[in-house]
């Protein structure tokens, strides 16, 4: 005679979600993604009306360095970061400083080189350095929400609100609901694509035959989705969705003692950043916003 075993829910595998590697060295992953939201808040909203270069780099090289040791990132991922992030930061610098007006940086450093002359207009080092201190905020904004993004699925964060921050049910699973729409509508689409292939619909190049195409996909794609929204309403209503004040969790995303240290540590480390750069005088809040600090 056999014994079954029993899994507990904590244990159970959700089909749909995105299965994250998980190991001792990628430590992000085994956090609950609402701590991997409210870590970087407070910095996040110090950086908006922070100014100068060096504070926006300091926390997006802090950033990276977590992402680096704490999520094992893909080949391509890992290029993105080091490679074209830089390339890109680089190119935004040219973009934000072209748009800054250069009357308003008579008085900052570099302001007297010029890199590029057009008639009467001037592309100055102060110009660029500028518009490298805006790109930087931009990046170092980025770089602190893909510590969530890149460790964390839609439906985890879904669960996490749901069951630690008490947020309605109701809300919180019509969001898990309307998040299983994409990989669906997706798949609903290449079926779409293949039908058109096989009944020689989709030949033709150009921007008009484009258009046809996707006008065609449009209509059937959205057929498919009305019947699938249907489907789950109904299924909802059967499982009496909604009648009840509280539900039962068939996923646990608990918050651990763990999370709680790595928002603490996170917040401690972010202050200490901070200070050490206001104490080196390296200008972090000023009034102007064309400060390129020191």
């Amino acid at each position: 005679m056999t014994t079954a075993t029993v899994q507990s829910p904590a244990a159970a595998l959700d089909p749909y979600a995105t299965t994250a590697p998980r190991s001792r060295a990628a430590f992000l992953y085994a956090l609950n993604p609402l701590a991997k939201v409210l870590a970087p808040v407070p910095i996040m909203v110090l950086l908006v009306f922070s100014r100068g270069i060096p504070i926006p780099l300091a926390f997006s090289l802090f950033s990276l360095l977590l992402l680096l040791v704490g999520a094992r990132l893909r080949p391509r991922t890992l290029a993105i970061l080091l490679i074209g992030l830089p390339l890109a930061v680089a190119v935004l610098g040219v973009s934000f400083g072209i748009w800054i007006d250069p009357s308003r940086l008579d008085d900052a450093a570099g302001s007297e080189t010029v890199l590029l002359a057009i008639g009467d207009w001037r592309f100055t080092v102060a110009a660029y350095l500028a518009g490298l201190a805006t790109a930087l905020r931009i990046t170092s904004l980025l770089l602190l929400s893909l510590l969530a993004g890149a460790t964390s699925t839609g439906p985890d964060l879904a669960r996490a609100l749901v069951q630690n921050l008490r947020v309605p049910y109701r809300i919180g699973y019509t969001a898990l609901a309307a998040y299983r729409f994409v990989p669906r509508f997706g798949h609903e689409l290449e079926v779409i694509r293949a039908a058109h292939r096989v009944r020689g619909t989709d030949s033709g190049r150009g921007p008009i035959n484009a258009v046809r195409r996707i006008l065609g996909y449009a209509i059937p794609l959205l057929a498919s989705a009305i019947r699938h929204a249907e489907r789950v309403a109904l299924a909802m209503d059967a499982r009496a969705f909604g009648a009840h004040a509280t539900r039962t969790e068939r996923h646990l995303v608990p918050w651990r003692t763990r999370d709680t240290v790595f928002v603490v540590l996170f917040w401690v480390a972010s202050a200490g950043l901070y200070v050490w750069a206001l104490s080196a005088g390296l200008t972090a809040l000023t009034p102007d916003r064309t400060d390129i600090g020191a």
